[in-house]
């Protein structure tokens, strides 16, 4: 790979970064509602929504860890 791709590439893995560090703070958030979410509400719409937010949040930082891994990979080349 030449050097231009790979400044480019270093660049587009620094925006990956910020969307996962941002990422991360969104499902911190979530979770720590979902944690908190009275017991008397936990079989109601609201917590299954928020379930549903914590898996599909922690499945995108997932995802972007995979991608941040294989910029990684291709520059590494």
């Amino acid at each position: 790979m030449n050097k231009t791709r790979r400044s480019e590439i270093v660049k587009l893995k620094a925006k990956f970064d910020d969307l996962k560090s941002e990422l991360e703070s969104l499902l911190d958030q979530e979770q720590e509602y979902f944690d908190n979410i009275p017991e008397n509400l936990q079989s109601s719409e609201r917590y299954s929504a928020s379930e549903s937010a914590v898996d599909a949040l922690e499945s995108a930082v997932s995802d972007l860890e995979s991608v941040i891994d294989n910029l990684n990979t291709s520059i590494e080349n």
